[in-house]
């Protein structure tokens, strides 16, 4: 965790200025930035869009239970929508429907309002449409194009904000999978494949507190979506080199089952092992910011939210086999 001392200061200042509304240019600065514009055209010019802009038309009842189906809505940019796959099934929300359905033992109705391209700038309107239909849970991927765009780490961390207070005063349970390494995409160049690894983990450091001030839970998907995305490339990845394969999106999907039924108290809480449990949130969140699957909560000590280092929370190393569903 070579980073993990600078990412939480990043994320506190990136949280920080994300609550007045200031920031400045960047988390890396007018140097990088710079960089960034210019690599960044050419390495969205090599991508392209060979899969174009709609995932699968995957809205639907599944599990082959009876009684009142549990409501699951997707937010987000293009991998909640499962860009690139043809087949709904291998969608990552029909993933999570049939996961929560086997646990629940009830069907799970989907609605999906994720659209590719979307930063966190562009939830709002997505929001609107679910709060209309007042879900039992919201899972929210974003982060990706917050970085591939340039966007400013605090304004993207003020909207993502805004969102899950939003969800949470509709009702709704609110779990984000917080910004992708964005450094293992191949068809990104050194220096700006580093520069993005770094912006992708301050980002999502900053997006877990933001989203743990407002009510949510996170999992991390930075190393998730890291090693083994850097090391099987041809695997977890699709024809673009950008957006996971259907391997990818399944592992997404049941890195964030166990934190959706934990949220809508389906599973109990794991009891934290050695190294987890109680910590200060921009220490959790810097942690999570480097770990596969990682889970932050609010939490309370001797009936306290807060403590001498910010608010208190639970670090959960949830693994994918922790998922038997």
């Amino acid at each position: 965790m070579i980073w993990t001392p600078g990412v939480a200061r990043a994320a506190r200042r990136i949280a920080a200025a994300a609550a007045v509304g200031g920031g400045g240019l960047t988390a890396l600065g007018a140097t990088a930035y710079g960089l960034l514009v210019v690599e960044g055209l050419v390495a969205r010019k090599v991508i392209g869009r060979p899969h174009g802009m709609e995932g699968p038309d995957s809205d639907g009842v599944y599990g082959h239970f009876t009684g009142t189906p549990i409501h699951l809505a997707m937010l987000g940019d293009s991998t909640s929508v499962g860009l690139g796959m043809s087949d709904p099934a291998t969608t990552p929300g029909v993933l999570l429907a049939y996961g929560l359905a086997a646990v629940s033992e009830r069907p799970v109705r989907l609605s999906v309002f994720g659209r590719s391209g979307a930063t966190s700038a562009q939830l709002a309107p997505q929001v609107d449409k679910a709060v209309k239909v007042r879900p039992d849970v919201a899972v929210v991927f974003v982060g990706a194009n917050d970085v591939s765009t340039q966007t400013p780490p605090a304004t993207a961390v003020r909207h993502l904000s805004k969102a899950v207070r939003r969800l949470r005063e509709a009702g709704a349970e609110v779990v984000v999978g917080t910004c992708p390494d964005i450094g293992t995409v191949r068809p990104i160049a050194q220096p700006l494949r580093w520069v993005m690894r770094r912006w992708s983990r301050q980002l999502a450091a900053a997006q877990t507190v933001s989203v743990i001030e407002t009510g949510g839970r996170t999992v991390a998907f930075a190393d998730l979506l890291g090693p083994e995305f850097a090391t099987n490339p041809g695997e977890m990845f699709g024809p673009d080199r950008f957006h996971p394969s259907d391997r990818g999106y399944a592992q997404a999907a049941y890195a964030v089952l166990p934190s959706v039924c934990a949220a809508l108290g389906l599973w109990p809480e794991p009891q934290p092992a050695r190294g987890e449990g109680l910590q200060p949130i921009y220490l959790a969140a810097a942690t999570a910011a480097e770990e596969p699957g990682t889970e932050v909560t609010a939490t309370r000590v001797a009936g306290r939210a807060t403590g001498p280092h910010g608010r208190w929370v639970t670090l959960l190393r949830r693994k994918l086999g922790d998922n038997d569903a």
